[in-house]
Parts: structure tokens; C-alpha cells; sequence
């Protein structure tokens, strides 16, 4: 078969690419190596993930809050079987989801592992074997659980993220090495159901990337929420003895020894390119596993792009979701704009966690003049309402021009409030804008004017 474009991959980047690629025209192919569409994100990543974190925080406010509300739950447990089997359908609808669109758009769907014959042919192997013949193709086979050398995930005592999604049982004890997004959110679950959760983590805050004063808010309210945290400690060995797993790390007051019932391993993720045969395309990868890039996404030959986990940048499925689009924009004689300082990151523990633009340590770094306004949810009404008080809005912008140059934000639903700061920060508004909006009240968004109004003269209304 002969096709316009061919999509290798069928994550949020891949499946997205295609969409937009048959709303422009295109005769589009898209290749899957499993037997279900929606890659790690659909299948065991952001939507499973999620689905727990919903039900875990239900049954967590059942237990915390409820008796507050004058709501009396007698005999309260948690169905763990049917909380993995309500997570499991979600995927399902999910999965089918994309299946339908794939369908709706016209878009040939080959199951097999696609690899490259050469520039412009790719061999699709699975139950059938299929030779698709394309003028333009995307790489956009995502990334894979990374681990620690010496660190064998044997996938039922040490495990990544993909077995976390899947247990039999509540862990006792839960360690998991490494304190960004993916090992916040997955030892959220677990604490809330009762593990005991141990967060050993090689650098000296939480999520490190994001702005400093959030990993230090995060903690806090894990700490309160029964977290232990081991941070600044270095891993030396996982073993595994029998139905438990030794954990033995170095900190700078000396070594630390933990016994649990499971090891999570949250390292980080790697570009996910085996077995696409990159050298029978000319293609090859950098010294982390990525396909370079130039500013189109065009790789090396000019006729293949790769997008999402597989180049470089922050690994977000919304991230992957812009870059398929600006592709298949860009075939069609279109001019795409991606400002990939704009691209949100999210933490979706509660409270949830987001963030958009520089934070201040880059600001620092740079050597940029900004100032700061930061408010919290404990004095806002629908937060204490809802008994949501932990958190804050903080907004940077610049010295001298005002411009926001980065909103972050911890509190109650923070995923959703980021999106007001994103749109503010892709026309330029200064703090001063977002002060003079009428926000809604009550509303947690509240939060956000208050922090702009405290950037802009120390002006807050309710501080």
C-alpha cells in the first residue's frame, strides 16, 4: 500500500498526527505493535494512572473529610479488585475511543511492529506481514520505564511503573526511588489506600525540575499526609529476599537501609526506538537515545519526522499531542508554531501540582529581573469550602515590563487553573492583566488574580 503519511506509533502523538493528517486531505496509515491503540499514555501511563489516583482520593476523603461534611460512612474499605477493575474499563473506553476515530478519519490501522526497509518503506510485522510504501512518515514510538545500572526491574518485587498500575494488593511498604511526577503520583495511590510509602530520591527537593518552592510544598503536605522522604540519597542496591525488597542508599549523614514489601522504580523514562531499524533509513541516535531533530521535527532525511518521547524535550503526552499536529500542518504547506515554553507540566497528586514558563531558579540563573506575588488557598472561600487549604498561586513576571513570565501553582484542581495562566502567556499579558479580570467567585481561580495582585504593587485583597 502506498500512503501520504505513515505514523509509527499510536500514543497522543501518533493517533493525533493521523487525525489531523485526514482532516488535511491525507491518505494516513498508522502503525500499532500492540493489540490496542493509545500507547504507554492510554494503555499504562497518564489514564490508568489517573483512574487510581480518582478512586484512591475518593476513599482517602471518605476517611479524612466526610465526617466534617456530616457524612456517616460506616464499615468503609476499599474493594481493591473492583477499584483495579474500574481502572481497567476506563483504558478500555479510552482505547476504543481511538479505535472509533481511526475509523471515523479513514485511517488504515496495521497491528505489528514497524520498522524501516529504507527512507520510504516501512515492514509492518505481526500476525501478517505488510510492506506500506509512504512519502512522508513520523516516528512516534514514545519512551519506556528507565532504570538505575545494577538495579534488575524484575516486574514482580521491583517494579516500574507499568507493574504499579497492575498489582494484586496493597504493598505493606512501598519505596519508591525517585521523587518526580511519575513516582509522586503512583506512591500517592498507595498511601492513600494505607501502604506505608518511602521516597528515596537522588537530588535534594521533589519533582526538581518544576520551581523549587513547589517541590518544597509537595513534600510538606505529603509528609503530613504520612510520606517519608529520604531526600539527597543516592541508591547503591536493590535485592530482592524472598517477599521483600532491600533497599540500601547513601546520604550526606551516612547510609540508610529499607525493607519493603515492593521497590518502585521512577527514574525517568528513555526514547523508545528498538527494533524500528533507524540505520536501514539513514536515521540514527544521540547519546541519550534520541532522534535529533531540526526545528520542523525533521530528522536527517527530510521525509521522516519524530515526535514526543522519542526527541528531545519535556516527555508530556500534550507536548506529543502539539508536535503531531504541527507535522501534519506542516505537509500541508501550513505554518505551525510551537512555543515550547508554553507547554504546562502537571502533577496530579492532591493537592495537584502545575506549572508553566520559567521558574524562579531560572530566572536567577539568567540573570532576569522579575518579581513575585504568591497567594495561598487557605484564605479562599470555595478552598475552604472544600477543605482544600494546603498550596498557593505563585506568578513571576518581569521587573520592568510586568509580562508573566512563569504561573506556578499547588492547590486544589491546579491542572485546570494553569490553563488561564498558559492563555495570559501566549498574548504576552502582564500581571497587571490578569489582576484587572474579573474572576469568578467563589472560585479557586480567585487564587490567581490575588497572586497577580500581590505581583503588581503587593496589592492582594484578601491577604
Amino acid at each position: 500500500m502506498t500512503y501520504d503519511l505513515t505514523v509509527i506509533g499510536s500514543g497522543p502523538g501518533g493517533y493525533v498526527a493521523a487525525i489531523r493528517a485526514a482532516q488535511l486531505g491525507m491518505k494516513v496509515a498508522i502503525i500499532e505493535k500492540y493489540p490496542t491503540l493509545g500507547g504507554t499514555c492510554l494503555n499504562v501511563g497518564c489514564i490508568p494512572s489517573k483512574a487510581l489516583l480518582d478512586s484512591s482520593e475518593h476513599y482517602h476523603a471518605a476517611q479524612h473529610k466526610f465526617e466534617a461534611h456530616g457524612i456517616e460512612v460506616k464499615g468503609l474499605s476499599v474493594n481493591f479488585g473492583q477499584m483495579m477493575n474500574r481502572k481497567s474499563s476506563v483504558v478500555d473506553q479510552m482505547t476504543k475511543g481511538v479505535q472509533f476515530l481511526m475509523k471515523k478519519n479513514k485511517i488504515d490501522v496495521y497491528h505489528g511492529v514497524g520498522k524501516f526497509k529504507d527512507a520510504n518503506t516501512v515492514l509492518v510485522e505481526g500476525e501478517e506481514t505488510h510492506e506500506i510504501s509512504s512519502t512522508n512518515i513520523i516516528i512516534a514510538t514514545g519512551s519506556k520505564p528507565s532504570s538505575l545500572p545494577g538495579m534488575e526491574i524484575d516486574k514482580k518485587r521491583v517494579i516500574s511503573s507499568t507493574e504499579a498500575l497492575t498489582l494484586k494488593e496493597i504493598p505493606g511498604h512501598l519505596v519508591v526511588i525517585g521523587g518526580g511526577v511519575i513516582g509522586m503520583e503512583l506512591g500517592s495511590v498507595y498511601n492513600r489506600l494505607g501502604s506505608k510509602v518511602s521516597v528515596v530520591e537522588y537530588m535534594d527537593s521533589l519533582i526538581p525540575t518544576m520551581d523549587g518552592d513547589l517541590g518544597k510544598e509537595l513534600q510538606r503536605v505529603h509528609k503530613k499526609q504520612g510520606f517519608d522522604f529520604y531526600l539527597g540519597h543516592k541508591v547503591t542496591s536493590v535485592k530482592t529476599k524472598g517477599k521483600k525488597v532491600i533497599i540500601d542508599a547513601e546520604g550526606k549523614k551516612g547510609p540508610i537501609q529499607l525493607e519493603a514489601d515492593y521497590c518502585l522504580v521512577a527514574v525517568g523514562r528513555r526514547p523508545y526506538t528498538d527494533g524500528l531499524d533507524l540505520q536501514n533509513a539513514g536515521l540514527s541516535t544521540d547519546e541519550r537515545g534520541r532522534i535529533p531533530v531540526n526545528d520542523h521535527l525533521q530528522t536527517a532525511v527530510s521525509s521522516i519526522f519524530a515526535i514526543g518521547d522519542v526527541v528531545q524535550g519535556a516527555m508530556l503526552a500534550h507536548k506529543a499531542e502539539e508536535e503531531g499536529v504541527f507535522v501534519a500542518e506542516l505537509l500541508a504547506g501550513q505554518k505551525p508554531h510551537i512555543d515550547y515554553n508554553l507547554v504546562p507540566g502537571v502533577v496530579y497528586t492532591w493537592p495537584e501540582v502545575a506549572s508553566v514558563g520559567q521558574t524562579e531558579e531560572q530566572l536567577k540563573a539568567s540573570g532576569v529581573a522579575y518579581k513575585s506575588g504568591k497567594f495561598a488557598f487557605r484564605v479562599n472561600g470555595r478552598a475552604v469550602a472544600g477543605m482544600d487549604l494546603d498550596g498557593f498561586v505563585k506568578i513571576l513576571a518581569d521587573e520592568k515590563t510586568d509580562e508573566v513570565l512563569g504561573v506556578h501553582i499547588i492547590g486544589p484542581r491546579a491542572a485546570d487553573l494553569i490553563a488561564e495562566a498558559v492563555v495570559a502567556m501566549e498574548f504576552r499579558a502582564t500581571a497587571e492583566d490578569i489582576a484587572r479580570i474579573c474572576h469568578a467567585h467563589p472560585t479557586t481561580s480567585e487564587v490567581t488574580k490575588e497572586a497577580a495582585l500581590a505581583a503588581t504593587g503587593n496589592r492582594a485583597l484578601h491577604a
